[in-house]
């Protein structure tokens, strides 16, 4: 089986940094997209950031000039960093991924779990 398993969330402090990790896990030949959701108290689940094979990169209104996403193709992980953390930037925050397995599962797109940040006053 193939997963994705979101890492680094809990409690930190506003105006410091959060660093989370996606990764994937099983027999898989490539990842393909990788992008990264949150679903903040009150709201729908939204676009954090997103980045697509050709490392074209859309990122929300929320986090503009805050966040950076990477992936390390190797590895296949995938990285969110937010900078100058506020109070709302509380959620639930998701990775979502197209992989290519190795094995009979047809390639799709995967959600992690989730991971729980709160952000302190």
């Amino acid at each position: 089986q193939v997963h994705l398993v979101e890492t680094g969330g809990g409690l930190v402090q506003a105006g410091g940094s959060l660093d989370l990790s996606c990764a994937a896990s099983g027999s898989i030949f490539r990842l393909e997209y990788m992008g990264w959701y949150r679903q903040t108290p009150g709201n729908q689940r939204e676009l954090v950031a997103q980045m697509t094979r050709a490392g074209i990169i859309t990122t929300g209104d929320s986090v503009k000039g805050r966040s950076t996403i990477s992936v390390d193709s190797v590895e296949k992980t995938g990285f969110l960093q937010i900078n100058g953390l506020k109070p709302e930037d509380t959620g639930v925050y998701y990775c979502h991924a197209f992989l290519q397995p190795l094995a009979s599962e047809i390639p799709n797109y995967y959600w992690g779990q989730g991971t729980q940040v709160t952000v302190s006053s």
